[in-house]
């Protein structure tokens, strides 16, 4: 526990240092306790720490003429606010996964024979990855995974089957993501999603 609180911590120092967003009073423990069962997570000791120390807020947002966002609000509206976006980043592993394999470009040889129709092919997807850990939203489409009692999992990169770590753990995905944003690791040595399921895409 004290390790994933003081990892949390030092990703919170580094990311309040940087002045790259507004950081809100941290949340609560009631607020935590609302979010979990109201979403069916739970957060990582780390992810914990990091959202207890400053809640990090959106911004107005105005897009740029011509550039793709994921998400015009990245930080995750724990406390508030578009609640409907939250879900959508909530779901949005499972739900891309969902659709690739809807449009036949992905089927995991570990769930059997692939039906024919794309339906049935989806509800067998569904069912499994219904058993797979759990991810909950960092930053846009940086994900950690859930769990209590856990803590220093890489930042993953999700889309759709195409994974990648953002950084070897939250404190290194801030530096990365915002003091100098580079996901690149030595040719030699990368690091990988460290939970059963995402890990085989990573």
């Amino acid at each position: 526990m004290t390790r994933g609180v003081d990892l949390g911590s030092t990703a919170a120092r580094r990311l309040a240092e940087l002045e790259c967003c507004e950081i809100a009073p941290g949340l609560t423990d009631a607020e935590f306790a609302r979010i979990e069962a109201e979403h069916g997570v739970e957060f990582a000791d780390d992810h914990r720490a990091f959202l207890a120390a400053g809640l990090p807020v959106n911004s107005p947002f105005e897009p740029e003429p011509g550039v793709f966002h994921t998400w015009e609000q990245p930080w995750p509206e724990w406390r508030g606010g578009d609640q409907t976006g939250l879900r959508e980043q909530l779901d949005w592993p499972v739900r891309r996964v969902l659709e690739k394999v809807e449009t036949g470009g992905h089927w995991n040889r570990a769930w059997g024979e692939r039906p024919d129709a794309p339906e049935a092919a989806v509800e067998v997807a569904r069912q499994a990855l219904a058993e797979a850990p759990r991810l909950v939203p960092v930053y846009g489409h940086r994900f950690l995974p859930a769990g209590r009692g856990t803590s220093g999992h890489p930042v993953l990169s999700v889309w759709g089957t195409d994974i990648m770590c953002y950084g070897t753990d939250l404190a290194d995905y801030v530096d990365r993501e915002f003091r100098n944003p580079t996901p690149e690791f030595p040719d030699d040595w990368a690091p990988r999603a460290t939970v059963p399921f995402w890990r085989e895409y990573s």
